[in-house]
């Protein structure tokens, strides 16, 4: 239970105290600061508080918004103040500098909104004057304001009655950034059904598990191998992309944020699209055609997993960098500024819900062979268009980057003992090469152990002797901090030479079971990998070492695959491939489990993610 402690003179047919009520606030109230400064300090520490000017007017969403926002420690609008359990102490400081002072605050530098004789904007100047981080959540065309008298509550009053607070509620419900499709074909109506699971006391993290539980049938139609099935699972694959922009979107409706929400969503928007890959592959195989192609399958997972890494590589590396001087950045706003470039732009790029509706329309038209194709077709050329946008932003830039976003892609590589061993006594000689280096020798590492895989028989030495030199690559680009124009290329090079051996040492095993064995085993490492950017995304900091050493590190699996070709039969080498998908899988998700839910549980700081679409 939360509370809200009313301040001043009741104001007749004010519907404050009944609002703050129905937003589950319990109303206290206080005549004077005396009087607020006791109540506040019999409010339960564990429980939000909120100052609450009696003479406020406004609607209710704009009081949902100030108030009720889990991601902020303090927030605060015109004529209120709220504090979660963690903030209190600062609260506290603050009423008590008023309840000792006489006078009147001055107004902020800058204000918008003229400071009035009101103790909870009283307190947001003394928190202010303290250097606190008050959250002030944009309005727009909500009202919130403080009326001095009967004049000015009249207008206030009427300005409310002219602006539909419902409508505006389900506007900001909607991603304010999205993709052509989920813009246009799917939020019209999809935050309709945000409001009816609001209504009905649905949460996000029961409709984000509805969303998972369509996609996982979608995935168990396709790999019935029927034509009606295909059709089947088509629909329910946008079925259940409809329930995943309704998660979001009944978060942002009701301000039902949190750690473990945002993990969820994350999390299983890459389970469901993986799971549908691999049912696709089985229907194919079960189909009349026998067709195989779980090469396909695993190729499209590692194209889409690299082209995340490069995402999440370069937003970290750039997160708070400084100078953005390039041209290549401003042609990019100059761009964004035309209205039908900008949907180009977001189109090429094949975000989520364009992703899904081609595989959605191919899979119920057409055959998973040539699903894959497009799709991979697709993605190749996204993956393209970007990486070369950001590359030349990096090369035309001038920054400075930080000891944060080199700890981070240090994370994102993902090294294990080995790459740590050898790259300890390669700092020195590292410090004295081109800045280019780190990315160079990553890519010219992971393209001599793939190709080495690639292009020599099955069984040979060779692919071992390349995963040897490859470590010693790998340590060679970690080894100084990666604080490059281009460093943040390292991880996704890392990332595609491992995912790229496996897929090939799969196929040129060319036993049945092979691929679906490699199969587990990237997309159990890839769920590591993705849950490494959502805990430092959350600031939560990446995986602890023991749990990156247990599984080897990108190097040291890489390695152990490789050997095992060496030492294997085909036969073997697939029984092998699934004993350490099995092995990696239970290691990362009980540790990742127990960490997001302990994170839930302790009350870490809500996040959502409002960034580009998946």
């Amino acid at each position: 239970m939360s509370t809200a402690i009313l301040t001043g003179q009741p104001v007749p047919g004010s519907s404050v105290e009944s609002e703050l009520r129905s937003l589950g606030f319990e109303v206290r109230l206080a005549s004077d600061t005396a009087d607020a400064e006791t109540l506040l300090a019999q409010v339960p520490g564990e429980e939000r508080v909120a100052v609450v000017d009696a003479r406020f007017v406004g609607h209710p969403h704009a009081l949902r918004l100030g108030l009720t926002d889990p991601r902020f420690p303090i927030a605060a609008i015109p004529g209120a103040v709220t504090a979660q359990p963690d903030a209190r102490r600062a609260l506290t400081r603050a009423m008590a500098r008023e309840s000792s002072s006489a006078g009147r605050a001055p107004a902020r530098a800058g204000a918008d909104v003229e400071v009035v004789d009101s103790l909870a904007d009283r307190i947001v100047s003394a928190l202010d004057a303290d250097g606190t981080d008050v959250h002030r959540p944009e309005l727009g065309s909500l009202v919130a304001v403080v009326p001095t008298d009967p004049q000015a509550r009249n207008e206030a009053r009427q300005a409310v009655a002219s602006v539909d607070d419902e409508a505006v509620r389900l506007k900001s419900a909607v991603k304010a950034r999205d993709g052509f499709v989920t813009t246009f074909l799917i939020s019209p109506y999809s935050r309709y059904i945000a409001r009816w699971c609001a209504r009905r006391g649905l949460t996000p993290n029961q409709v984000t598990t509805a969303s998972l539980l369509t996609a996982l049938i979608a995935a168990a139609c396709a790999a019935t191998g029927t034509r009606g099935g295909f059709a089947a699972a088509g629909v329910l694959l946008i079925a259940s992309f409809v329930l995943d922009c309704t998660d979001g979107q009944l978060a942002r409706y009701s301000l039902q944020y949190s750690t473990l929400g945002a993990w969820l969503d994350a999390t299983f928007d890459r389970a469901k699209e993986y799971a549908y890959y691999a049912g696709l592959a089985l229907g194919a195989a079960r189909g009349g055609g026998h067709d195989d192609v779980w090469a396909l399958a695993l190729g499209a997972m590692v194209l889409q997993t690299c082209r995340h890494v490069v995402d999440f590589s370069f937003n970290e590396a750039n997160h708070d960098a400084t100078a953005n001087t390039s041209p290549t950045a401003a042609l990019s706003d100059k761009l964004d500024s035309v209205g039908w470039t900008v949907w180009v732009r977001r189109m090429i790029v094949l975000p989520i819900g364009e992703r899904w509706l081609m595989i959605a329309v191919l899979t119920a038209a057409t055959t998973p062979r040539i699903t894959f194709y497009a799709l991979l077709i697709g993605c190749a050329f996204a993956a393209t268009y970007t990486t070369a946008g950001r590359v030349l932003r990096s090369l035309t830039r001038r920054a400075t980057r930080t000891d944060r976003a080199a700890k981070a892609l240090a994370d994102l590589a993902d090294s294990g003992p080995l790459a740590e061993a050898v790259a300890a006594g390669l700092r020195g000689p590292a410090r004295r090469l081109p800045g280019s280096t780190a990315p160079a020798v990553a890519l010219l590492g992971g393209l001599a152990v793939v190709a080495t895989a690639a292009f020599t028989d099955f069984g040979g030495p060779w692919p071992a002797v390349a995963a040897a030199v490859y470590v010693l690559t790998s340590a060679l680009a970690v080894a100084r901090p990666l604080k490059g124009a281009l460093d943040w290329l390292v991880p996704p090079f890392l990332r595609a030479a491992e995912y790229g051996t496996v897929l090939v040492l799969a196929a040129k095993a060319d036993v049945n079971g092979a691929l679906p064995a490699a199969f587990g085993l990237v997309a159990a490492v890839a769920y590591h990998h993705y849950d490494t950017v959502y805990r430092i995304r959350g600031n939560a900091g990446a995986p602890p070492h023991w749990l990156v050493r247990a599984i080897g590190g990108h190097e040291g699996r890489t390695l152990l695959v490789t050997v095992l070709a060496v030492l294997l039969t085909a036969s073997a080498l697939k029984v092998a491939l699934t004993v350490l998908a099995v092995a990696v899988a239970l290691v990362v998700l009980v540790e990742s489990i127990r960490f997001w839910v302990a994170a839930h549980k302790v009350g870490a700081p809500a996040v959502h993610d409002e960034g580009e679409p998946a």
